[in-house]
């Protein structure tokens, strides 16, 4: 009878739930790649995994990065254990992420490029928000998952 290992706790989980463009899932990856982050990608998808776009943006990173896919909220949600910890990012939050008290295997969440994460979702998870002093709408997508999960490296890695 051979014995499971223990897998190593991720830094974190980094979730971009509905993404729409290729290029910047791919820097997500590559980014999760680097920090040793989980990657999950909750469908719809605005693109394809096989899409030139995504292939140029992770280049050949996508081997480091163990990547989940899942078909709903609901079908991601049933993966978590009952002391999973997401953290909902939107320019809706009044939180700062660095204020925020990280632990290893933390979920980080990102909604949709165009539209952010739907109010039912946002409002259902504590919320933080990187802060742009400069103004404007919204920071990328892979900019976003970039800064906080590089947070989380900081605060635990």
């Amino acid at each position: 009878m051979t014995q499971n290992p223990q897998l190593p706790i991720p830094l974190c989980h980094v979730v971009l739930y509905s993404p729409e463009k290729a290029g910047n899932v791919g820097n997500v990856a590559r980014t999760c790649a680097v920090l040793g982050a989980e990657l999950h990608l909750i469908r719809p998808y605005g693109f394809h995994l096989q899409d030139r776009e995504f292939a140029r943006a992770v280049m050949d990173y996508l081997e480091g990065v163990t990547l989940h896919q899942h078909d709903s909220w609901t079908a991601f949600q049933n993966t978590l254990s009952s002391a999973a910890r997401v953290w909902a990012f939107s320019t809706h939050a009044t939180d700062i992420y660095s204020d925020a008290q990280f632990v290893r295997g933390d979920y980080l969440l990102f909604g949709p490029e165009s539209r952010g994460l739907p109010v039912w979702l946002r409002d259902a998870l504590p919320k933080l928000k990187l802060p742009q002093p400069g103004g404007g709408r919204s920071l990328n997508l892979a900019v976003a998952a970039g800064a906080a999960a590089f947070e989380v490296q900081r605060q635990v890695g």
